[in-house]
């Protein structure tokens, strides 16, 4: 595969260009986040992907995760650059000063730790697991849990892991049975199995530090009877250092499609030690307050893995020669033409381009609204924020991620026979970015969540803020005629997003199954025309650029060319989404069930 390039250029156009992050620094105090400070970071963080990451990916995938009686060796290098990254003091650029961070913004560390993923997928799951058990810790632990567990989290000397899931009950938390048990010296005793736990074992840090979810004693059915817990792989004593082996133990690692770098285990507390973190029988409402920034976090895998699809794509269709340009000859010299000429190769490279860079404005939008809600001060500004992230969050996770497929796949297709031979790295970055569409909940559950639990649950008040928004950046852009058409052509599409979620509401009250047939089609749908709305701001952003005469001219150019791309051949995929959404639940659940068999 050609070398990977971190796409710093994109990256500080949205930031610096785009939404203005200066003045949104500025505003939440961060004075020292200019764009040269940012600029300089993101250069090192740049050498980091590109001279450190990419060149183990490939390698960490043909070796995978070495697993002997409860033990977890990662491939070759793994350990060694995630030593790198502590040196560089990367896993403390976003945490809170007092507890050994650096005190710079939440969006400014994590719109590059989309590069880490793009350079390797599974070494970047290792550090993104303690970016949840951090933000846990710092949500609901006590000041004495934080100076315990946080600071050497903080340093990246220790990871973390989130233990949700067990073989039972998968995404519902409800069913599961891990017990903790209450000990006489205030701490408790869990026991049971939990599955699927990203960086669970392994040999790049001194500590893991689990965050588990589990039963106390008489607590309620259901998801009202879940308590949370830290549980480390090592004691830990009050002064904050390591101590005995504690009885938390991995089983086994999985053997999976992709990712084969990144340990996935299974793992068993077998009275293992514990500490109650946040209220009793509350755990599952403690894992909420940072499931907007897990779930934004997988939907960065799935941009970082179309960006990365992008760029083999590109180069090799540049570099390919086959067949003559229908419009004739364009490399007179050589055999053929270089296959870029094509229409249909145009079509896949386009495609990869638009959802790349799309995709990536919607993310930092929403870390930009994530800043306001972690550090701005209480009032109507921080509630709009919070608001417009509940609606974008399940499409950022779902759409990110559901698009990288399709990108993915296009980038095995530009390549021809060559894509599906592991030596181009194209096959694997299909392979990897699958799993980005299951874990932190399915699509399935992102879209119920989207638009039963958003949308219908705030009875349609979270989408017209989001409208809002909308509609008043479209009515400005209507006196630029270059874009009225796209203005138009957002605005329409959002009257019928509008209309189309009274329909299914109004058929919903009848059948309840209608929200569960409309909800993939009404995310995917949702997904495209927040999109849209991102590409009709770069194309207007770029287009002033270019009157200005500053900055790259072919860079805003492509910009143009890019969006009217999407306004034309992506947009208008709605069409098939809302003729399914309107086709109702029947034609899913009329059939019995006994009849689907073979």
């Amino acid at each position: 595969m050609q070398n990977y390039v971190a796409p710093s250029q994109d990256t500080l156009f949205v930031l610096n260009e785009l939404f203005g992050f200066e003045k949104h620094y500025q505003k939440l105090g961060f004075a020292d986040a200019t764009p040269d400070l940012i600029e300089a970071i993101y250069a090192e963080a740049a050498k980091f992907a590109e001279n450190v990451l990419a060149p183990i990916n490939a390698n960490g995938d043909a070796e995978g995760c070495h697993f002997n009686d409860g033990v977890v060796t990662t491939p070759q290098g793994f350990k060694e650059a995630y030593a790198q990254y502590v040196e560089g003091g990367w896993p403390s650029m976003a945490q809170p000063e007092e507890y050994g961070g650096q005190g710079l913004p939440y969006s400014m560390a994590t719109a590059m730790a989309e590069w880490f993923s793009g350079a390797n997928h599974s070494w970047a799951m290792y550090p993104g697991l303690s970016a949840g058990c951090m933000e846990t810790l710092k949500a609901h632990g006590t000041e004495e849990q934080k100076q315990r567990f946080l600071t050497k989290l903080i340093s990246g000397e220790w990871t973390g892991t989130m233990c949700l899931t067990e073989p039972h009950c998968g995404s519902d938390l409800g069913m599961l049975k891990c017990k903790a048990e209450p000990n006489p010296d205030g701490t408790y005793s869990l026991t049971g199995t939990k599955i699927f736990i990203s960086a669970g074992e392994h040999d790049m840090s001194e500590n893991i530090i689990h965050i588990v979810l589990a039963r106390l004693p008489d607590a309620p059915a259901g998801t009202k009877g879940i308590s949370l817990f830290i549980v480390p792989k090592y004691h830990v004593d009050e002064s904050g250092n390591k101590g005995a082996r504690n009885t938390v133990k991995c089983g086994s690692i999985e053997h999976k499609m992709g990712i084969k770098g990144s340990a996935t285990c299974v793992m068993n507390f077998d009275g293992a030690t514990g500490i109650l973190i946040g209220p009793e029988n509350r755990g599952l409402n403690c894992m909420f307050t940072f499931m907007n920034i897990a779930r934004i976090g997988t939907g960065l895998e799935g941009l970082s893995a179309s960006e990365a699809a992008f760029q083999g794509a590109l180069a090799y269709a540049q570099d390919r020669v086959q067949f003559r340009s229908l419009t004739g000859t364009k490399n007179p010299d050589g055999p053929a033409d270089p296959i870029i000429v094509h229409p249909d190769v145009r079509r896949m490279l386009l495609t990869q381009k638009a959802f790349a860079e799309g995709n990536r404005a919607l993310a930092i939008k929403c870390m930009q609204m994530v800043d306001i809600t972690m550090y701005g001060e209480d009032g109507p500004e921080k509630q709009l924020a919070d608001a417009k992230l509940s609606l974008l969050t399940p499409i950022v996770k779902a759409f990110l991620t559901e698009t990288a497929l399709e990108a993915t796949s296009h980038g095995m297709q530009v390549y021809g026979g060559h894509g599906y031979i592991a030596e181009w790295g194209m096959e694997q970055l299909a392979r990897d970015t699958r799993i980005s569409t299951m874990y932190e909940g399915t699509t399935g559950i992102q879209a119920i969540d989207l638009l039963a639990r958003k949308i219908m649950g705030s009875n349609g008040e979270l989408l017209k803020i989001m409208l809002q928004e909308i509609h008043g950046y479209c009515a400005e852009v209507r006196g630029h005629t270059q874009f009225s058409a796209m203005a138009n052509d957002i605005v329409s599409h959002c009257d019928e997003w509008q209309q189309v979620t009274a329909e299914i509401g109004q058929a919903a009250a009848k059948n309840p199954d209608e929200l569960g047939a409309a909800a993939v089609d009404y995310l995917m749908y949702s997904g495209y025309i927040m999109v849209g709305y991102m590409w009709l701001q770069i194309a207007v952003k770029a287009q002033e650029k270019l009157d200005e005469g500053s900055g790259n001219k072919d860079f805003y150019e492509a910009k143009l060319h890019t969006a009217q791309f999407y306004f034309d051949r992506l947009l208008t995929r709605t069409r098939s989404h809302i003729a399914a959404i309107r086709s109702g639940a029947n034609n899913l659940m009329a059939m019995d069930a006994t009849l689907f068999k073979v």
